[in-house]
C-alpha cells in the first residue's frame, strides 16, 4: 500500500512500489492528462510536481513518492485560471497538444522557483520536447505567465 497526496487529496493504492508513478496516475486514478512519451525521462510529456518540484513521472517508482504531494495537470487549476494556463491560451501555444500538459507543469515549477525567468533560465529549465516545434510560442507564454503572476501579486 502506497499513500501520498494527489491533487490535494490523501490517497492510497495497493500497487507494486516499483510501478512508475505515471502508470499509477493514468491506470489507477484515471488522470490521463499526464502523457507517456519516451519512458526514459527524456521528453517531459509525463512531467508532474512532486512536493512542488517538476518530476518526470515515467521514471519514478510510486513507492519513492510515498508521503509526498503530487500535482498533475488536472490539479494545477480546476478552471484553467492558473497564469501558465492562461498564457498558453493567449499565446496559442499548442499545435498537436500532446506535450503541453508536461510543458505547462514544467513551466509552473520554473515560475515558482524563478518568478522572472530570463531566456537563459527558460532554456536551462524547460527541457521538454515539443515535436511540433512551438518553442517560440512557449517562450512567449512563459514570459506572459510571469507577467500575469506579477499582476496577480500586485493586486493581492
Amino acid at each position: 500500500m502506497v499513500a501520498f497526496v494527489l491533487n490535494g487529496t490523501a490517497v492510497e493504492k495497493d500497487v507494486d512500489p516499483a510501478t512508475p508513478l505515471l502508470w499509477v496516475l493514468r491506470d489507477h486514478f484515471d488522470l490521463t492528462g499526464t502523457k507517456f512519451g519516451c519512458g526514459i525521462a527524456f521528453c517531459g510529456a509525463c512531467t508532474v510536481h512532486v512536493d512542488g518540484i517538476a518530476t518526470r513521472s515515467c521514471s519514478v517508482g510510486v513507492g519513492d513518492i510515498a508521503g509526498m504531494a503530487v500535482t498533475t495537470i488536472e490539479g494545477l487549476s480546476g478552471d484553467q485560471s492558473h497564469p501558465v494556463q492562461k498564457a498558453w491560451v493567449a499565446e496559442q501555444v499548442p499545435q498537436c497538444g500532446y506535450c503541453q500538459p508536461g510543458m505547462i507543469m514544467a513551466t509552473a515549477a520554473l515560475l515558482e522557483e524563478v518568478p522572472e525567468p530570463t531566456d537563459e533560465d527558460i532554456d536551462a529549465a524547460i527541457t521538454n520536447i515539443c515535436r511540433c516545434g512551438t518553442y517560440p510560442r512557449i517562450r512567449r507564454a512563459i514570459h506572459l505567465a510571469a507577467k500575469l503572476r506579477r499582476d496577480v501579486a500586485a493586486v493581492e
